[in-house]
């Protein structure tokens, strides 16, 4: 039986690179029947009970990332040298564990730059620390790969120009999508969604997606400015619901109620059930400042919404050319995004029909279709 060590953070059905390998991991245990060994903090059911599976489960010290990553590091290292001797193949992430197999990357550290000017001192001294230690990592484990894999052209091209890799080493291989769940929804299922969650049924609405922490890399700021700027038409008749965690949630609560805008932004916290948000809502709207890919997005797609999104995201790259209108500037500007969101608001069955044409061929590439390719450029390279 072949064998696979998987390092990373979590393994769940929820969140973009936890899901991708998530779903690799399954790949490798249930269609190849090879023997999978998990370094993590979290892996999701039913991954964690199947048999082929054997999870090496880190401890995450006052549930911070920060400080078990070190931990998480010496645990892959310790696993991949126990089980390379006998074959086993090693996928990291990133800088997350130096290993000299298999790396791929879901977000390139050396290719942005924290967004925190505006956060508590110590929050950035923290912060700029980490993206040293993270980038100096990176680059490390990257330069030591024998094979490369990036979740677009854009983020493989970050990747060859910041660690100098030659570009034979590195491949992109595109997310794929489980079409049984993200796909376009019928109007019962559209109206029991906002009414489980709470949503006007009048209403149009557009939704965030997206961390709302002191590093506003997502955008969310931006978002806000250019509701403030369409809320000052008394015709805006459209709601945001917002949905994330982070250490801002509440500052822009207290925002929007300054703004007397708490009845046109709702901030929702987290959810775990993006399907659902997906099918109650009429747009997505991510004004990220840096995204290697943005599954959120591509999700929305594959649902039938139309999805703003800034054009250097890796996802933005696959967008047809007719779709051009709903790629934001980069960096993303209010005044740009709102005069954009005017225009949906007044074509919404036009921008829907467009969509719904790029969401077919988005769904046609599934999960399985992205682990077969990521596991045949792995064999090809042993």
């Amino acid at each position: 039986m072949s064998a696979y060590v998987l390092v990373s953070g979590d393994f769940t059905t929820w969140g973009g690179m936890d899901r991708a390998n998530y779903e690799l991991a399954w790949y490798l245990a249930d269609q190849i029947g090879a023997s999978v060994h998990l370094v993590s903090f979290l892996v999701a059911s039913p991954l964690a009970e199947h048999p082929n599976v054997t999870w090496h489960k880190v401890s995450k010290p006052l549930n911070m990332y920060m400080l078990a990553e070190p931990l998480l590091a010496r645990e892959g290292k310790r696993v991949a040298r126990l089980l390379s001797g006998q074959g086993a193949r090693v996928v990291v992430n990133g800088g997350n564990c130096l290993w000299p197999d298999v790396n791929w990357v879901h977000a390139v550290h050396a290719a942005w730059d924290n967004r925190h000017t505006h956060a508590p001192m110590m929050f950035r001294l923290r912060a700029d620390w980490a993206k040293r230690m993270a980038r100096r990592a990176e680059r490390q484990s990257l330069q030591m790969a024998k094979i490369v894999f990036t979740n677009s052209k854009r983020a493989r091209q970050q990747v060859i120009e910041h660690a100098g890799l030659p570009p034979e080493r590195v491949h992109a291989v595109y997310y794929g999508i489980d079409p049984e769940v993200f796909h376009p929804s019928a109007t019962a299922e559209r109206k029991a969604a906002r009414e489980s969650l709470g949503w006007p049924l009048s209403r149009p609405v557009v939704a965030f997606i997206g961390t709302l922490g002191h590093d506003r890399n997502k955008g969310f700021d931006v978002l806000f400015a250019a509701w403030e700027l369409l809320c000052r038409d008394s015709a805006w008749d459209v709601e945001l619901v917002a949905l994330g965690a982070g250490a801002e949630v509440e500052l822009w609560r207290r925002r929007a109620a300054a703004a007397k805008l708490d009845e046109r932004i709702r901030l929702m916290g987290f959810t775990k059930d993006v399907r659902r948000v997906l099918t109650a809502a009429d747009a997505l709207v991510s004004p990220t400042h840096y995204d290697a890919y943005g599954l959120g997005v591509h999700e929305a797609l594959c649902c039938g919404l139309p999805a703003f999104v800034t054009r250097s995201a890796g996802v933005a790259e696959r967008y047809p050319d007719e779709l051009s209108d709903l790629l934001l500037g980069d960096p993303p500007e209010a005044g740009d995004l709102s005069r954009r969101l005017r225009l949906w608001r007044a074509q919404m069955p036009d921008y829907s029909a467009r969509v719904a044409r790029f969401g077919t061929q988005l769904r046609q590439r599934t999960w399985t279709d992205m682990s077969s390719e990521i596991f045949g450029l792995m064999t090809s390279s042993h």
